[in-house]
């Protein structure tokens, strides 16, 4: 730790979320979820750096939330579509963006928390 000498309240919530952020896509979003709650839970008794990550996570966490319903929505009505044939290229367009979406989550995640273990702001 870098930033700080002493260890600084809700900071291991931090690494905690992030971390959850990153084993996320291997169980199916679970992780995340719990990662978001942590930081909800958290964020309050947390100190102001702290408490800044602990925003950040929940935020990069609505975010992909947002965009993983938009493509979920795409591929109900893609399906729907498939009859006319024009569905199928409406599915692949949002399995592209929810890859996207999954790429862009990664590496805020892995951003974020390197910057906390280096005691950078968010």
């Amino acid at each position: 730790m870098s930033g700080t000498s002493l260890p600084e309240a809700g900071r291991s919530s931090a690494i905690a979320a992030y971390v959850l952020y990153l084993l996320s896509i291997p169980s199916a979003g679970v992780f995340a979820l719990i990662g978001v709650i942590l930081a909800y839970a958290s964020r309050d008794g947390a100190g102001a750096f702290a408490r800044t990550h602990l925003e950040q996570a929940i935020h990069i966490w609505w975010v992909a939330f947002a965009w993983g319903a938009a493509c979920l929505l795409g591929f109900i009505i893609g399906g729907a579509l498939t009859i006319v044939l024009i569905g199928f290229p409406i599915i692949w367009l949002f399995a592209l963006v929810g890859f996207i979406v999954m790429v862009w989550f990664s590496i805020k995640s892995l951003l974020g928390l390197l910057a906390l273990l280096d005691g950078r702001a968010a």
